[in-house]
């Protein structure tokens, strides 16, 4: 098969998955999990064993689906920014799917099908975003992972994830229709095109004084990044299961905004032009208090997800810093980021499901002593967490690593200090987790049929995603050779 048509299929083959998903239904339970995993395995394979090794060649494989109007082209094209986002969201479905099986029943969840349906066409649009050839494409996808996680966040059906649904789709949809779509027809008026292409579009199409609005269109239009101040849909979600949250937070809806954010910068504006206009200078610190004001209000929350979700809103700033310093280095070290924060994050989620599998426990406060009883939990909980601080030897050190030094590059001694207070407080409101569940004497610990670790299928999938974070720092080498082609032709 071809890398040019492998795009379309990585696509189409999630879509393909629905249909035995839904026909075998909760009556063939193991048929239909069987389903949803060969199709995730399938999905992979065909991402890492036919399209990476194109764009490691130094290919740019493209597929021309349809002219929707003169200069807005329905198309697929990868290049090494799509190309990591792509295996991030392909592998840790394998995972997430495996975790799903294990946590949705012993949880007992209802609609089950229902749930194995929407994600899979998640991670469709997942992959349509990373394959995007243009804005006009990217915004299409973009918006059918909005719509098919709206029934993941609202699952329980109760008042409270009904109310978290309505600020989810209100507060997505509202800014991509509201900005994103009007940043679309912006640029396409200006510069006559949407194609993602290495340099930009802009130079000399929209006046420097008019830069940072059209800027600020697309990042705010692509709320999925949740920089602030439309960041509420993300703490609201997690009412939604935990494997929802691992979706939302690792494998698809997060790294889709920021992946936009970085994206856009990158191949529509140009590094380049926001370096020489200053387009850029004021996200560096709207990222840099996001990442600031998140952190603290972590700090704060005793439920372990908002805690987490606190979390993932100060990290994902991290990436979108990186894009707003529009030094290569720092565009390298953002990029990074996706991928080390993905599977640090999607472990600690993880764990957080199996606590709540294991010991029915959610809130920190209420977690002494259950290291000792769930120590395979609270290891994997540990290592993601040192990989989301960025402590070697776990994958999250590098892209810190990088981003330091893009600041450094680009001069700014405020952003270089942002992202090592940012990191201090990372420990503030991890590490007492962590502490308390290993250190802090259980009232209960000596009681008849106490807690224990939750079943297999909610403890592996962690391991792997924390043994992953290891093999992330001691492999990174080829992702770095592979993310300094960003930009370029």
């Amino acid at each position: 098969m071809s890398p040019a048509g492998a795009l379309g299929l990585c696509v189409l083959l999630p879509l393909i998955g629905v249909i035995p998903i839904a026909l075998f239904g909760q009556r063939r339970r193991n048929l239909r999990e069987a389903a949803s995993l060969v199709t995730a395995i399938s999905s992979f394979a065909l991402v890492a064993g036919v399209v990476l090794p194109a764009v490691n060649a130094g290919g740019r494989p493209r597929l021309s689906l349809v002219d929707v109007l003169p200069g807005l082209e329905l198309a697929f094209e990868v290049e090494p920014l799509g190309m990591l986002f792509a295996l991030v969201a392909s592998c840790l479905w394998i995972v997430t799917t495996i975790y799903s099986i294990g946590y949705m029943r012993a949880h007992h969840e209802e609609h089950q099908t229902r749930f194995y349906v929407c994600f899979a066409v998640a991670i469709a649009g997942a992959i349509g975003v990373a394959f995007a050839a243009n804005v006009f494409t990217l915004f299409v996808f973009y918006e059918a992972i909005t719509l098919s996680t709206y029934p993941l966040v609202t699952h329980h059906g109760t008042p409270e994830a009904k109310r978290a649904g309505r600020v989810y789709i209100g507060i997505l949809m509202g800014t991509s229709i509201a900005f994103l779509l009007l940043a679309l027809v912006w640029t396409h008026f200006a510069a006559g095109t949407t194609e993602f292409t290495p340099g930009g579009i802009l130079a000399g199409k929209v006046s420097e004084a008019r830069l940072p609005w059209l800027l600020a269109l697309y990042v705010f239009g692509a709320a999925k990044a949740a920089v602030m101040p439309f960041h509420r849909w993300l703490p609201a979600a997690m009412v939604a299961p935990t494997p929802v949250s691992a979706l939302l937070h690792a494998v698809a809806v997060v790294k889709a905004g920021v992946f936009t954010v970085m994206k856009v910068l990158v191949y529509v504006f140009g590094t380049d032009l926001l370096a020489t206009t200053g387009a850029s200078d004021w996200l560096c610190w709207v990222a840099a208090a996001t990442v600031l004001i998140a952190s603290c209000v972590a700090i704060t929350k005793d439920n372990l997800k908002a805690r987490l979700a606190y979390s993932t809103i100060s990290q994902l700033s991290y990436i979108v810093l990186g894009a707003a310093l529009a030094t290569r280095t720092a565009v390298l070290g953002g990029s990074l980021h996706i991928a080390m924060h993905a599977f640090g994050k999607i472990t600690l989620f993880f764990c957080a499901g199996a606590i709540l599998v294991g010991a029915h426990k959610q809130d920190v406060s209420e977690m002494d002593g259950l290291g000792r009883r769930m120590p395979l939990t609270y290891l994997a909980f540990l290592v993601g967490s040192l990989s989301v601080i960025g402590l070697p030897p776990l994958g999250g050190s590098w892209s810190k690593w990088y981003l330091a030094l893009g600041a450094a590059e680009a001069g700014q001694k405020v952003m270089l200090a942002v992202l090592m207070v940012s990191s201090l407080l990372s420990i503030g409101y991890l590490m007492p987790v962590v502490g308390r569940g290993f250190f802090a004497p259980s009232a209960d610990e000596g009681s008849a049929g106490g807690v224990r670790e939750a079943p297999l299928l909610c403890v592996l999938p962690p391991v792997f995603t924390a043994l992953g974070c290891i093999v992330l720092f001691f492999c990174s080498e080829g992702l770095v050779e592979m993310l300094s082609g960003i930009g370029r032709p």
